[in-house]
Formats: C-alpha cells, sequence, structure tokens
C-alpha cells in the first residue's frame, strides 16, 4: 500500500524525521538505526531509542560512510535480540541478505526500511558540498534528482566510483520502503508499506507513481557506463602483468577487508601468523628471485579474498573508499564477481530464500565438465 507524508513548509527532512518518529512511538521497533548528524556535520549511522533525538536523523544525506550490513548483523545475529527497525539504502540491504545466508545477521524482528538512493559521495566531497547548502542534505538529495531527470544518460563524475556504476538503486522488498524517486520532495514524499503497518497511522493513499520510467532511465545508464568501465578493468587484468599489475601499489593495509560486509571471517588467515615470514625466508626468496617486492603476498591476499566474496559482492564499493593508495578494487572485484554471478545465475542479495551457490549441491549442474563438449 502506497501512502503519502505531506511536506509542511517545504521541510522534507523534517517530515522524514517526523514519520521515523511515529514509527519508534508506535512500537513498530524498539530502537532505530539511522544515519544520524553529529555536531560537526557528519553523518554517522546511530542507534535510537528517544524519539525525540531523531531531530538529528538525516537519511536524506547522499553519503556513505561504512555499510551498515555489518552493523544490523552485530545487533541481530544472536539471541536474545532487541527489536530493530534500520534505514538502509539498497547495497545495505543486499549485503545484509548475503549476511543473513552466512548466518551472519538475522531477519527476525527486524524492520527494514529501504531508501531510494541516486547516489552518494564520498565524506570529503558531501561535507564540502553540503557546507554550501542552505537545506542542507535535502537540498543536496533533489539536486542529484534533478540532474538524473536533466542528464538521465549521463553519470555524474563526483559520485562515489560504486554508484556512478550501481544498477540498483531501490530495493522494494523491504516492510517499509520510502520511494524518494517518485515523490515530489517539495510537496509529498511517497512511502510504499503494508496495509496493516499503513492503518495504524491513517495516512492517505499515494495514487501517483512515475516511479519505474525514473528507475529504467537511471539503470539504463549506470548500466552502459558501467560496461564500459568492466571492458577497461578486464583489459588491464588480462594484459601480462594481470592482477599484479592492478594492484602493484597495495600496501597491504588490509583496509578493504574491514570496511567489506561481506569478509565476516572472525579467524582470518591474513591476520594470524601464517604470514609473519623470518627474515631468512625473505632472504631466501631474494636470493631465488634476485628481487622480492614488499610487501609480500598482496596478490594472494585479492586473490584469497576475491576466492571468498566475489560471488556475494553486492557492488557497495565501500573497499575503493578505504584504499589508501586509490586502487579500484571495488571495480574489480565487481568484473569479476560479475561473470562468476553470470556463471551461478546468481544475484547477491536478491532473495534471502536463494541457497548460495557454493554450498549448494546440483546433480545435474556443469555436466558438459569432462565430457570435451
Amino acid at each position: 500500500m502506497k501512502i503519502t507524508l505531506s511536506v509542511e513548509n517545504h521541510n522534507t527532512l523534517e517530515t522524514l524525521q517526523g514519520f521515523l518518529a511515529k514509527l519508534l512511538e508506535a512500537g513498530v521497533f524498539d530502537l532505530l538505526l539511522v544515519p544520524m548528524r553529529t555536531p560537526n556535520g557528519t553523518i554517522t549511522p546511530t542507534l535510537v531509542s528517544d524519539p525525540k533525538h531523531l531531530v538529528h536523523a538525516d537519511p536524506l544525506a547522499p553519503v556513505l560512510s561504512n555499510n551498515s550490513a555489518t552493523l544490523v548483523g552485530k545487533l541481530s545475529h544472536t539471541q536474545p535480540r532487541p527489536k530493530v527497525g534500520a534505514v538502509l539504502r539498497a547495497c545495505e540491504i543486499r549485503a545484509l541478505v548475503e549476511l543473513v545466508k552466512m548466518k551472519q545477521a538475522s531477519l527476525d524482528d527486524l524492520t527494514l526500511i529501504a531508501l531510494d538512493c541516486a547516489g552518494t559521495y564520498n565524506v570529503p566531497t558531501f561535507l564540502s558540498k553540503e557546507s554550501t547548502m542552505i537545506d542542507h542534505t535535502a537540498q543536496l538529495w533533489e539536486q542529484l534528482f534533478q540532474q538524473l531527470i536533466d542528464h538521465p544518460d549521463s553519470h555524474n563524475p563526483e559520485l562515489r566510483a560504486a554508484c556512478q556504476i550501481c544498477e540498483q538503486p531501490v530495493y522494494d522488498q523491504a516492510q517499509i520502503n520510502i520511494q524518494l524517486l517518485n515523490s515530489d520532495l517539495h510537496n509529498e514524499i511517497v512511502i510504499d508499506m503494508s496495509e496493516e503497518l499503513a492503518s495504524k497511522f491513517n495516512f492517505p493513499e499515494s495514487a501517483d507513481d512515475n516511479r519505474q520510467a525514473i528507475l529504467e532511465k537511471l539503470v539504463s545508464a549506470r548500466q552502459a557506463y558501467r560496461d564500459d568501465q568492466f571492458i577497461e578493468i578486464r583489459t588491464h587484468l588480462e594484459d601480462d602483468e594481470g592482477i599484479a599489475g592492478v594492484f602493484a601499489s597495495c600496501i597491504r593495509c588490509h583496509n578493504c577487508m574491514n570496511v567489506c560486509p561481506i569478509c565476516y571471517c572472525k579467524t582470518c588467515v591474513f591476520k594470524s601468523a601464517v604470514f609473519d615470514h623470518t627474515p631468512v625466508q625473505y632472504v631466501d626468496w631474494t636470493h631465488q628471485k634476485g628481487a622480492y617486492r614488499l610487501p609480500s603476498d598482496t596478490t594472494l591476499f585479492h586473490l584469497t579474498r576475491m576466492n571468498h566474496m566475489a560471488l556475494s559482492c553486492v557492488g557497495c564499493g565501500m573497499c575503493t573508499e578505504a584504499c589508501p593508495s586509490e586502487l579500484p578494487v571495488g571495480l574489480v572485484f565487481r568484473a569479476v564477481g560479475d561473470r562468476l554471478q553470470q556463471v551461478f545465475e546468481y544475484l547477491p542479495g536478491r532473495d534471502v530464500e536463494e541457497p548460495l551457490p557454493l554450498i549448494t549441491f546440483k546433480a545435474d549442474e556443469w555436466t558438459e565438465v569432462g565430457t570435451g563438449k
């Protein structure tokens, strides 16, 4: 059921804050995880129990400092668990779905509030842009949306690299869907929710629906640019130096691993003594090759991570943002993951009931292997 929130005094953000407060006050959930503005202007995920604090909530902020799927996992993976609502973007929900399949999170006692996403900036770009805005993030979101309407066939180079090639900007299977792409943010916000939930608040129904047409334009432009990026990075991956050349300046800081929502291992081989080599080993390897690159094992690090999580990579791009060497980590994983996902006809985060391919046995799959066909 689609309902309409009337925007009073053209204050979109305040209207959304009020809506979230009503959900919390009505006991739809006991705690709400939502992007919150800090005193210095940054946006950070925050767990709220008192509705009065939602005056600082800022779900419209087009910035993604981390993928909150990991945080929801920490709140939900064991019992007893709180009854939580979580305002998340599509890439965060898709990552959460993958974590549920890996038994690292649970959807029980969880109300997902999906937020349409026109793209996000990295933190420095967001702060520089936000400081010039009068109406803060609502105005920034409308600016992004207007660029989409005026130039549907182009991409915005100021957005995070992952957002420029994101072909899944919405998630429609959440209990509550805030359809910003279907809203005139100066006057109303369209929200899709169950009839049972909507009946608690007596909101008027919404009949207008331009969202599909807008989505098709957005997705088409993103896919075209994505395909161009895939061709370019695959060319580098398939040249003489291969993946070692692409990651040549990796300093093996593990930032990409630490921010990845899919890298969940409690005990990681790259944080163990396995790679604490002795001085003698370095000397032997150097003599064997004549020269030995340091830090060592960088290519092995990326290949191991890729082997573990390429099928479940949702393309949130947090790895790229965290890389101090500005390596295209996210693009590499997306380009490799895309081919792998096509082989298994698997789209990560699509359906929580869809089993993970690598732990699912099918007697009739890959029958051509070994047959000479």
